[in-house]
C-alpha cells in the first residue's frame, strides 16, 4: 500500500512539471524567435529572398534555441511543480508517512539526467549541422543584392551599371514620370545620360526587364582614343527601349558542403583533431624556443684584420677600453671591440625577434585551441544544467512553499541572469587565456549544484553545516 502510495506521489509530481515546462518551453522559444527576427529583419527584407529560404533559416535557427530554452524552462517548471508540491502540504504528509523526501525527487532527476543526455546528442549531432546550414543561409542572403525598388526622388543603383532617379511614380497605373537614367561605361555600351518625362516598366520574364521612354533626350559619350578630348552625341527620341538583366538579383542557395566550417559548426569529433593538431604545434614551437640559445657572435679575423688596418691608416692610437666582457678585453684594439659589439647588438635584436614570433606563434594556437575546447565543453555544460536546475529549484520551489508563475518567474529570472553571465564572461576569459576551458564552463554548474545538494540535504536530514563546526558534548 505504501509503495502505490510513493509510486502515486512520483508520477503525480512528474505530471505537475509537464505543463509548466511545455508552457515555458514555447514561450522562451517564441521570445527567442522574436529576438532572432528583430535582430535580422533588415537583412530579410527588401531583397525578394524565397519566402521558402526565410522559413529555412528560421528553422535551422530554431536549433540553437531548443537548447538555451530546455534548461530555462526545467528550472521553471521545477520550482512550480515543487511549489506547489510543498503549498498542498504534501512533503509534510510524506513526512508523517515515513517516505524519504529524495524517493520523491529521485524519478524527476532521473528525467532531468534522460534529458541533459537528449541535449548533449542534439547538441553533437544535430545542432553543428544546423549551424552550418543556417551560417551558409546567411553568407548568400548577405550577399544577395537588393530587389528591383524604386521610389520617388530617391538614387536607385541595385542594377549593375545604371543609376536611376524618378520624380514621381504612379501606383494605380506603374507609369514613371520625369525618368532620368546614368548608364555607366561598359564593353557594349557607352557611358550615357538620359532623360525622359514618362515610361513604364514591363517584365519580359523573371530575369528580363524592360523600361519603356517616351519623350526624351540622350547624350552618349563614345569612348576616344584621346584622353584630352571628348566627343558628346545627343539625340532625341520619342520612345526608346532598354532592357535590364535581372540574373544578379536573384536568389542563389549555394551548397554548404562547400563552405568551411567554424567551432560552432563542427562535432565534437572534428574539434578534437583540430584541438590535437593545434597541441602538437604548440609543442613544435616550445622545441623551437628551446633551440634559440643567447649566444656571441663568432667573428672573422679577416675582418677584424682590415678593421686594424683601417685604424692604422687613419692614425689613430690602437687602443683598447676596459670592459666588463673577458672577450672583449682580449681584443688589440677598439675597432675589434666595437664590430664585437655590434655584432652582438645585432644578434640580440635577432633572436629578441626570434622569442616575439615564436610567444605570437603559440599564444595564438592556444586562443585557436581555447575557443574549440569552449565549444567541446559547451555542448556538455549547458545540457548539465538540466541536473542543475532540479538539484537547485527543488529546494528552492519547496521553500518558497508558492506553486504560482509569479514567484517562479522571478526566482528563475534572478538565477538564470547569474547562469548566462557566468557562461558568457566565462567564455570570454576562456578565449582570451585567463582561465581554462573547463573553469569556464563549469564554475557555475559546479557552484550551484552544491549549494542545491546542501539544500536538499537540509531539507531531507536532521543535518545542518553548523554541526561541522560544534564540539560534541
Amino acid at each position: 500500500m505504501l509503495k502505490k502510495f510513493v509510486n502515486s506521489l512520483q508520477i503525480d509530481l512528474l505530471k505537475k512539471h509537464v505543463g509548466p515546462f511545455l508552457f515555458c518551453f514555447l514561450t522562451l522559444m517564441f521570445l527567442l524567435l522574436m529576438q532572432f527576427l528583430i535582430l535580422h529583419i533588415d537583412q530579410l527584407i527588401g531583397k525578394d529572398i524565397p519566402l521558402r529560404v526565410i522559413f529555412e533559416l528560421i528553422i535551422t535557427n530554431l536549433a540553437y534555441m531548443v537548447v538555451l530554452a530546455a534548461p530555462m524552462a526545467v528550472l521553471v517548471s521545477t520550482l512550480m511543480a515543487f511549489g506547489k508540491f510543498s503549498e498542498l502540504q504534501e512533503l509534510t504528509a510524506i513526512r508523517a508517512s515515513g517516505i524519504h523526501p529524495m524517493k520523491v525527487i529521485l524519478p524527476v532527476l532521473i528525467t532531468s539526467i534522460t534529458l541533459c543526455i537528449g541535449l548533449a546528442w542534439f547538441s553533437n549531432d544535430l545542432l553543428p549541422e544546423a549551424n552550418h546550414k543556417s551560417r551558409s543561409l546567411f553568407i548568400d542572403i548577405r550577399l544577395k543584392k537588393p530587389g528591383f525598388d524604386l521610389k520617388p526622388n530617391e538614387f536607385y543603383d541595385g542594377i549593375e551599371g545604371y543609376i536611376f532617379l524618378v520624380d514621381n511614380i504612379d501606383s494605380e497605373t506603374d507609369s514613371l514620370y520625369g525618368i532620368t537614367l546614368f548608364q555607366e561605361p561598359t564593353r557594349s555600351a557607352d557611358e550615357a545620360f538620359i532623360k525622359a518625362e514618362k515610361g513604364f516598366l514591363l517584365s519580359e520574364n523573371s530575369e528580363m526587364l524592360s523600361l519603356y521612354l517616351f519623350d526624351g533626350n540622350m547624350q552618349k559619350f563614345p569612348a576616344t582614343r584621346s584622353r584630352s578630348k571628348t566627343t558628346v552625341e545627343i539625340s532625341t527620341f520619342k520612345e526608346h527601349r532598354i532592357t535590364f538583366d535581372l540574373a544578379d538579383l536573384a536568389f542563389e542557395k549555394s551548397d554548404p558542403k562547400r563552405r568551411n566550417r567554424s567551432d560552432r559548426t563542427m562535432n565534437i569529433q572534428s574539434m578534437k583533431i583540430i584541438v590535437d593538431s593545434l597541441s602538437r604545434d604548440i609543442n613544435n614551437h616550445f622545441k623551437d624556443l628551446l633551440e634559440l640559445r643567447n649566444t656571441l657572435p663568432s667573428l672573422d679575423v679577416s675582418e677584424l684584420g682590415s678593421e686594424r688596418k683601417a685604424v692604422q691608416n687613419d692614425d689613430v692610437q690602437d687602443t683598447v677600453l676596459n670592459t666588463n666582457s673577458l672577450v672583449a678585453n682580449n681584443l688589440e684594439n677598439i675597432a675589434e671591440q666595437k664590430s664585437l659589439f655590434q655584432a652582438t647588438v645585432t644578434d640580440l635584436n635577432n633572436y629578441k625577434a626570434s622569442l616575439q614570433n615564436v610567444q605570437a606563434s603559440i599564444n595564438f594556437r592556444k586562443k585557436a585551441r581555447n575557443r574549440y575546447l569552449v565549444e567541446i565543453h559547451k555542448k556538455f555544460s549547458i545540457p548539465f544544467a538540466c541536473i542543475v536546475f532540479i538539484l537547485l529549484g527543488a529546494p528552492i520551489g519547496i521553500m518558497t512553499k508558492r506553486g504560482n508563475f509569479g514567484v517562479a518567474a522571478i526566482i528563475s529570472t534572478v538565477i538564470l541572469t547569474f547562469y548566462w553571465i557566468s557562461l558568457i564572461q566565462g567564455e570570454k576569459l576562456a578565449d582570451r587565456l585567463f582561465v581554462t576551458p573547463f573553469i569556464g564552463m563549469w564554475t557555475f554548474n559546479v557552484v550551484f549544484s552544491f549549494i542545491g545538494i546542501l539544500l536538499l540535504i537540509r531539507l531531507t536530514t536532521e543535518f545542518r553545516l553548523k554541526d561541522l563546526f560544534s564540539k560534541n558534548d
